[in-house]
């Protein structure tokens, strides 16, 4: 079973950039569709980015569309997410997720998750 670590989480003032990373472990990474979720304060969690095995970006929210980018290095076992232009309402706790199965990958449902790292973008 693939486990997930998250970091590069942060405080970022409105317009400013972050990368995040994910790492993973104890599975064979390159078999994975990897994507990208986030969860703010009362709200639910929500989709992001996600990226198939061999790293094709597959689909993206609306919202953060052409702002932020997911990418992954299987030589390396990390998945990123760069995020660009953040606004405040990008603040939220980011998950990194996996899912070996394309026909759930395409419908955001994913079956490992990280721990989250926190994004805090101020105004």
């Amino acid at each position: 079973q693939v486990h997930l670590t998250e970091s590069g989480g942060g405080l970022v003032q409105a317009g400013g950039s972050l990368r995040l990373s994910c790492t993973a472990s104890g599975g064979t990474f390159s078999s994975y569709y990897m994507g990208w979720f986030r969860q703010a304060p009362g709200k639910e969690r929500e989709f992001v980015a996600a990226v198939t095995s061999s790293g094709v970006p597959m689909n993206s929210a609306v919202s953060v569309k052409g702002r932020f980018t997911i990418s992954r290095d299987n030589a390396k076992n990390l998945v990123y997410l760069q995020m660009s232009s953040l606004k405040p309402e990008d603040t939220a706790v980011y998950y990194c997720a996996a899912q070996a199965h394309y026909e759930l990958a395409v419908l955001g449902k994913f079956e490992h998750w990280g721990q989250g790292t926190q994004v805090t973008v101020s105004s």
